[in-house]
């Protein structure tokens, strides 16, 4: 029966990371989405190596332990194929070392299945030899330790590319100490000074790696594996207030003391205050998270190797971003699987020694995982440890398969009776503390894979929307008469963005992999991405196939590219803004906003764009704030007449005419309160076409309208309608009177030129729209200019506005 649930369980584990294996060959196709690509094929002969080596593994254990645990080699192998592929995955020089280390870690599993029972016959015997060993080997690196990333704490020993980190298996050692010591003590008491000797050896390894090596985490890892055992014999639960204490401390030491410590503390309590800087490791882990979802971006699809150091310290979030919260589910299902077996296989020892052995074993196993993948989650700070047959290292791989071995060794009863175990309350604690401890990781997963996603992933910083910008083509922004402004140029693998019209940037925007998005690009990014506008089923399709969106779709502005040119060339070198518009649709005809910028130069200019004191990064005609001062006066006269209004119906009409809210538009937009007081009133040029329109639309203020359709797979071009809509503020026969008020002799329109001061600048409005008689379609015009120049702005509304009306 064992042999069988093993069997089986290894082929299932065989048939996932072949299928994974597959998926992993044929990724660059699903990337590029074309069957001509170059084909990732050496990953195969790690899964081969698996295979062979997981057959022999196998085959030993059915002769050397036929009773041992049937679940513990296949979850242990399927963890250790995982990890082995992932590695592949993220770098191929990594990949064949890790296989190297794989067969290394089986073969010696294999040979002491041999002998067994010698060798728990020898670490009990010999425990204070091996432990002794184990501290001057790990001592050794103060003298010739060394890193072999070149940076960092030197907790390694080796040269030409073999290295060995000896805390691997001096955690291991203390298991084997702590057991053997407690198996040989009746009735001991925790003040007593049995306890006080390895008290004393374990706070001096752990002080002595936290001080001298900077690890935190082999430090906590120390007093929770020394906390945990004498709880398991004691049933004290004091115990583990006294070392959390103890843990807590030892935290507050080393971020006053020591410099590693502090920049991964205060990385985890406020990770976005420096997210370029300290604490990029770990907001590119929650990046990644946040962009595997549910589901995954696909194996070989998703963009890891942005996460420092992925194959090893952050191999968790390389997972969780491929395989989504399911995948990184089933990988905590697989550390629990192993956590439970090996805690029933304590609970079934023949003899106290193989029970604090098999129990010792799952604390180390347990707690390295959670602290890892707390790290990874920001549940915990960052303590640079490895995940147990998981992540890249040699000296961690083969200290994780002794752990297995001792593990099945444990299990191998031969149905012999369990040793007598008076309270099993402090195993079932641990259990509970373990169990609880993946539940944290498993909610907090679904945190930052769900929940926080949406916002993670709109971060600039996260350069993984680039990224797959430059495999699926983004839609084009085109003008009402289909001529382009915004498209994508080049083949998969090489897509660029390419702005046709620059002078528009500060209304069209940019999408940009250092900068991030601004203006439409980034209102309208769901249609452009291919978000929105396609069939449901064709966005889960090619999320589920290729980690992407289906392509962006185009989106139709109301924009005249003509009149836009027009308008451009009028303002020239003027700071200020243009808004010609639809007086009847709400339609923008035309929207200049000077000084304006080149995105397609932004990766050269952008930092000094950013900093230039003319503000050429805003757009002006809406965001731009400007004192109305005497602009006003066509409108309060449609609505007044020639009297004299009282501040209060002043104010009530202002708001009417929405100058106290934002426009509905799909695009940023600035207003001003209505706590201002009246005489210091700020409105954007926005804003002012809207409410001159009504002059020009019989009293009506139209919704605006920027994007007008958008072209689906299925249907077509799709008119997409106003954000707002309509309302009447302004009786008729009223605005028709104050528009024919204001018209200019020899002219087919009406206009007014007013001015306002700002600190020591003056602001030039011109209000100007087609009379009320007009048989075509109604125009307003809004000029703004940033100095005091009546004539300039009268020019530009003549020629643009003629402009408009012959065309």
């Amino acid at each position: 029966m064992y042999d069988k649930t093993q069997s089986l369980l290894l082929r299932w584990a065989g048939l996932f990371l072949f299928i994974q294996s597959i998926i992993l060959t044929l990724s660059p196709a699903a990337r590029e989405r074309a069957w001509d690509v170059d084909y990732r094929l050496s990953h195969w002969a790690g899964f081969l190596a698996w295979v062979a080596l997981v057959l022999l593994a196998h085959r030993a254990t059915v002769k050397h332990m036929p009773e041992r645990d049937p679940y513990l080699l296949p979850a242990a192998a399927l963890l250790s194929g995982w990890g082995m592929l992932t590695i592949w995955r993220l770098d191929e020089t990594f990949g064949i070392r890790q296989t190297i280390w794989f067969g290394v870690s089986l073969i010696v599993f294999i040979l002491a299945l041999y002998a067994q029972k010698q060798i728990l016959h020898l670490f009990r015997r010999y425990k204070y030899i091996l432990l002794s060993g184990g501290l001057l080997i790990t001592a050794l690196t103060l003298i010739f330790g060394t890193n072999p990333m070149g940076i960092g704490p030197r907790l390694w020993l080796g040269c030409c590319g073999v290295y060995f980190q000896p805390s691997e298996p001096l955690k291991l050692l203390l298991v084997i100490y702590l057991s053997a010591y407690l198996a040989n003590r009746i009735n001991l008491r925790l003040s007593s000074l049995a306890l006080l000797i390895p008290t004393l050896v374990v706070t001096g390894i752990a002080l002595l790696l936290l001080i001298v090596q900077r690890d935190l985490g082999t430090a906590s890892i120390f007093i929770c594996i020394f906390t945990l055992s004498i709880f398991l014999y004691s049933g004290k639960r004091r115990i583990l207030v006294t070392a959390s204490i103890f843990l807590i401390g030892a935290l507050v030491l080393g971020y006053f003391f020591i410099d590693v410590i502090q920049i991964r503390v205060q990385g985890w309590l406020n990770p976005w205050s420096d997210p370029a800087g300290q604490s990029y490791q770990i907001v590119q882990s929650l990046l990644a998270v946040a962009n595997g979802g549910i589901i995954g971006r696909g194996i070989g699809i998703g963009s890891p190797l942005l996460v420092p150091v992925a194959i090893s310290d952050f191999i968790f979030a390389a997972i969780a971003e491929e395989t989504g919260l399911v995948g990184a589910l089933g990988l905590v299902a697989l550390i629990w699987l192993i956590l439970a077996r090996g805690l029933i296989v304590a609970l079934h020892a023949t003899d106290k020694f193989r029970r604090h052995l098999a129990a010792g074993v799952v604390a180390y196993l347990g707690i390295q995982s959670l602290l890892i993948i707390g790290g990874n989650l920001r549940l915990l700070p960052l303590t640079g440890v490895t995940l147990p047959f998981v992540s890249y290292g040699g000296s961690s791989l083969l200290t994780s398969y002794i752990a297995l071995f001792l593990l099945l060794t444990v299990s191998h009863t031969e149905e012999n009776e369990p040793a007598p175990l008076p309270d099993p309350k402090p195993y079932t604690y641990l259990a509970g503390m373990l169990a609880l401890g993946l539940a944290a990781v498993a909610v907090t997963n679904a945190w930052w894979a769900i929940v926080r996603a949406p916002d993670l992933l709109e971060r600039t910083d996260n350069a993984r929307r680039s990224i797959a910008d430059r495999y699926v083509r983004r839609g084009q922004l085109l003008d009402r008469n289909n001529q382009p402004i915004n498209v994508t140029e080049g083949e998969s693998g090489t897509y660029e963005r390419v702005y046709l019209y620059p002078d528009l940037a500060p209304l069209t925007g940019y999408t940009h992999p250092v900068y991030g998005q601004a203006g439409l690009e980034s209102t309208l990014d769901d249609y452009l991405r291919g978000l929105k506008g396609n069939p449901s089923s064709l966005i889960w399709w090619d999320h589920l196939l290729y980690g992407t969106p289906p392509p962006g779709l185009d989106v139709r502005l109301s924009l005249s590219l003509n009149l836009q040119s027009e308008a451009d060339q009028l303002l020239g070198g003027h700071a200020g803004a243009v808004i010609l518009m639809n007086a009847e649709t709400g339609e923008i005809l035309a929207m200049a906003s000077h000084p304006t910028y080149d995105p397609n130069k932004l990766s050269e200019q952008g930092e000094a764009l950013s900093k230039n004191e003319s503000a050429p990064l805003v757009n002006r005609a809406a965001q731009g704030l400007y004192p109305v001062g005497t602009s006003m006066l066509p409108l309060v006269r449609a609505n007044f007449g020639e009297e004299q209004p009282a501040e209060s119906e002043l104010k009530a009409y202002y708001r009417e005419l929405g100058f106290f809210q934002q426009p509905t538009l799909d695009m940023p937009a600035a207003f001003d309160t209505a706590d201002s007081p009246l005489d210091s009133l700020k409105a954007s040029p926005l804003q002012m076409v809207l409410a001159v329109a009504a002059l020009s639309n019989k009293g009506i203020i139209p919704a605006p309208r920027i994007a007008t359709a958008v072209n689906s797979p299925e249907q077509g071009w799709v008119i997409l309608s106003a954000e707002g809509a309509p309302r009447e503020v302004i009786p008729t026969e009223a605005s028709n009177q104050a528009a024919a008020s204001f018209i200019a002799s020899g002219k087919s329109y009406w206009s007014h030129v007013g001015q306002a001061s700002l600190e020591e600048d003056i602001i030039t409005w011109l209000l100007a729209g087609t009379l009320p008689d007009w048989k075509g379609a109604p125009l307003a015009l809004v000029v703004t200019l940033e100095e005091n120049n009546t004539f300039l702005a009268s020019h530009i509304g003549d020629m643009l506005l003629n402009a408009a009306l012959n065309q």
